[in-house]
């Protein structure tokens, strides 16, 4: 006698869970397992970076603060992120804002524009901004054309989240504000800003990590005396192959995280959905 239908439309079903969450499984550990690797191979106590560690040590961590050009690197990394996030979220919010409520006709060829950046590969945008600061007299002498092009690469993961904030709330709050009364500005403060504050912190926390780390426009706009940490973990790496290499890699991953984990202490990490 066949088992009833149901019970076997239960059991494909769980069958199909199980192997939906394996492979769920599978990718995070492909993901997570060269984090994994580095952060390990940090503390080995070996003279060269390799894996499994030889032993455990935090001499290459002392190395690293004990290392003026790797301080030099990292302030230098952490002023670019900053101004890149502030900036880059005034312009992504203020982009956003016309191109979903005042763009008209003109909205898929803003949108193209403003995601450009993002969709050519960095190394052409880095060239692109070299040819035209040359050509206007910048060069590359000061940080500025540098801080330019880290705000470029930025601007449109702030427009992304900010936009989808957007589309996604109650646009009757702001009608009844208005009709209440309300002029534009004590509306956008007191009801879209609150609204919108996910997509807001999403992309600036996303702008930090994407400055903090790139590396194209760094490396090929970057002048005498300012070199990001990337840049000279890359030109580290040409000459020494020690566990150093490895703790600035650590480091970099827990700045990346303490920038997700002070945004879920301020704004918590609910508000933070495309």
């Amino acid at each position: 006698m066949s088992p009833p239908a149901k019970p076997r439309a239960r059991r494909q079903v769980g069958r199909g869970s199980w192997l939906l969450r394996g492979f769920v499984g599978m990718v995070c550990v492909f993901l997570l397992l060269p984090i994994v690797v580095v952060v390990l191979a940090s503390f080995n106590s070996g003279q060269y970076l390799k894996f499994p560690p030889d032993g455990f040590s935090m001499k290459w961590y002392v190395s690293f603060f004990q290392s003026a050009p790797f301080i030099d690197s990292l302030i230098i990394s952490l002023q670019l992120a900053v101004v890149s996030a502030c900036a880059s979220t005034v312009i992504g919010t203020g982009a956003a804002l016309f191109y979903v409520r005042y763009a008209g006709w003109a909205k898929e060829t803003l949108r193209l524009v403003l995601l450009s950046p993002i969709l050519l590969p960095e190394i052409l945008t880095a060239i692109a901004l070299l040819l035209f600061y040359y050509d206007i007299g910048l060069g590359t002498k000061t940080i500025l054309g540098m801080q330019i092009g880290h705000i470029l690469v930025t601007v449109p993961f702030v427009f992304i989240t900010v936009s989808s904030a957007l589309y996604n709330f109650d646009h009757g709050l702001e009608e009844a504000a208005e009709l209440l009364g309300a002029s534009r500005w004590t509306t956008f403060r007191r009801i879209t800003m609150p609204l919108i504050k996910g997509g807001i912190i999403n992309g600036a926390v996303l702008a930090f990590i994407v400055s903090f780390d790139t590396f194209s426009i760094s490396l090929l706009l970057k002048g005498v005396g300012t070199v990001t940490l990337p840049v000279q973990l890359f030109d580290y790496l040409q000459w020494d192959f020690d566990p150093t290499a490895a703790a600035v890699s650590t480091i970099s991953i827990v700045i990346t995280l303490g920038a997700v984990l002070l945004a879920d202490r301020f704004v918590g990490l609910k508000t933070m959905r495309f």
